[in-house]
Parts: C-alpha cells; sequence; structure tokens
C-alpha cells in the first residue's frame, strides 16, 4: 500500500514510527511489540533514518522484516544529511528492491554537535530536493513529508515554514505527517493554513503519548514542542510516581486523539519509541472511523 491509498472516503489511516534497535535485545523486544500494534491493523510502518546515514542498513533490516513477518506495508525514512545524491539513489534502488513502498522524505536534523544544517558537496540543501528526486527516478514509491504545527525551529515565520511546505507537495508529496504537538489547537491552525494554500494533500497528526515527564520535557525542547500548562501542571503533580504520570498521559493522549478524530483528521501517525503499552491502550480507548 502507498502513502496515498492510505487515506480517502471510508478510510482513516493509523500508522506506527519504529526506531532501528543498538542492540539484539533491542530488536527481539522490539518485534514483540510490533506485534501487538500489527493487532490494530495499521495501514503502515515506519522506520527512521540516523543522522548521516548511520543506521542505513539497520533501517532497511529492520522494515524489511516488518514488511516480510507481517506482511505489512511499510515505509523507510530517509534524509539527506551527509549523503551525495547518487547515495541517496543507492538507498532508494535498495529499499524499492526490498519491497519498501514509500519513503518519508526529510532533510534532516544537523549532526550532533552542529547547529545548522549544512549540505555536502553533492548532495541536497532542501527535502524538496529529495521529493523531486524521488517522484523522477522511483515514482513507484509512495512519499511523505513532514509538516510543523508549531512552526519549525529554523524558519524564519510560520508564513515561510508554510511555503517550504507547499514546495514539498508541489514536488510530489502525497501526504503530510506533522512533527508532535499536544495542543490541538496548533494543528487546527495549522491545517486551515494550510488549506488556504491550497495543500491539497491528507495532514495527518502526529502524536506521541506521553508515559515520563522527565522524558517528554527533553523531547518537546529539542523539537520546540509546547506541552499545554494543565498537562504540565498534572504530570509534575504525580511527582516520582512513574505509574501515576503513565496513566495522566494515557488519558490524556485517549482525548487528544478522540478530539482529532471527531474533527476529521484523515488518520493517526503514533511516535510509539519501539513500545506499544500506552499506544495499545490509547487506540483501545478511542472511536476509530469504520
Amino acid at each position: 500500500m502507498k502513502f496515498g491509498d492510505a487515506y480517502g472516503p471510508n478510510k482513516f489511516g493509523l500508522s506506527f514510527e519504529l526506531f532501528p534497535p543498538k542492540t539484539e535485545a533491542g530488536e527481539a523486544a522490539l518485534f514483540r511489540h510490533v506485534e501487538k500494534l500489527v493487532a490494530f491493523r495499521p495501514s503502515f510502518v515506519t522506520c527512521t533514518y540516523g543522522a548521516g546515514g548511520s543506521t542505513r542498513d539497520k533501517t532497511l533490516s529492520i522494515i524489511s522484516q516488518v514488511h516480510e513477518r507481517f506482511d505489512m506495508p511499510v515505509a523507510s525514512h530517509l534524509t539527506c544529511v551527509g549523503a551525495k545524491v547518487d547515495e541517496l539513489r543507492e538507498y532508494l534502488r535498495e529499499a524499492a528492491e526490498r519491497g519498501i513502498e514509500n519513503i518519508v522524505a526529510l532533510r534532516g536534523d544537523p549532526p550532533q554537535g552542529e547547529t545548522e544544517f549544512k549540505a555536502v558537496s553533492g548532495g541536497f540543501s532542501y527535502a524538496k530536493q529529495l521529493v523531486e528526486l524521488i517522484r523522477a527516478e522511483f515514482p513507484q514509491l509512495g512519499i511523505a513529508v513532514a509538516g510543523y504545527p508549531e512552526t519549525h525551529q529554523e524558519a524564519t515565520s510560520p508564513a515561510d515554514d508554510l511555503e517550504h511546505l507547499k514546495r514539498k507537495v508541489d514536488a510530489g508529496a502525497d501526504v503530510i505527517i506533522t512533527q508532535l504537538f499536544y495542543d490541538n489547537a496548533d494543528f487546527f491552525r495549522f491545517r486551515d493554513a494550510c488549506d488556504k494554500l491550497n495543500v491539497g494533500v491528507p495532514i495527518v497528526p502526529g502524536l506521541l503519548p506521553v508515559i515520563n515527564f522527565g522524558q517528554i520535557k527533553r523531547i518537546t525542547g529539542l523539537c520546540g514542542a509546547g506541552l499545554p500548562d494543565d498537562f504540565t501542571q498534572a504530570l509534575a503533580a504525580c511527582g516520582e510516581d512513574a505509574a501515576a504520570q503513565i496513566e495522566v498521559g494515557i488519558e490524556f493522549a485517549s482525548r487528544q486523539v478522540q478530539e482529532l478524530i471527531d474533527q476529521d483528521v484523515p488518520g493517526v501517525h503514533f511516535y510509539v519509541l519501539n513500545k506499544s503499552e500506552a499506544t495499545a491502550r490509547v487506540l483501545e480507548a478511542v472511536r476509530r472511523p469504520g
């Protein structure tokens, strides 16, 4: 299944994002969690791609195994970081040969220790260029791009950020998957702004259920996402009680997802962090279309 086939009338696209584990034990645990997640009949599963292609082989291995073990449509992330165009072509060719039908096309974050993105000689500076390459030379692949409800941290303005997004879509993207967010009002404003620009592809909210207050403060601090005050206060009130933090996070995520579904989002993409329990509990709590 390509991205474009996952959304539409009488279709609700559900997807999960994994990352390549660093150890054999982590890989074994990952597939136990994937087995639980596929019971929810996702439209596809994606796997991230490390900075500079640091997990290239592992990404292909993990997502190919998901495809083969579970007969599941899959997608590989691909970034421009540290890669020449010929290297990107080689990765795309191998992904297609392994049965991977979709690519999440990203510029990528600067490598650790660097503050700004710099294209390598013979590489790309923008995700739009990667989308153009895929659409021109690998037309059989579906393409997703990233959107930022609270604006990309490097953007000069929200309007400039949306113009960059529009260029990626016009270059051939099939769907937009957003960065995580915790205030649905930010998503609805973003969706309305995209509509005004005639961004004519599905806009899918990307969500991360909170299971640890300290962890989510680090994650949102890195990506520039905000936490609503009432949610922050509820998590802080749990103190060091880890179980209580999980319950607060799942209850919040369930309400957030249900509101999004009630407002006709085309699907939901979960950043599961290679776990299944929190996402499974959220999906059990909400009423999905169909």
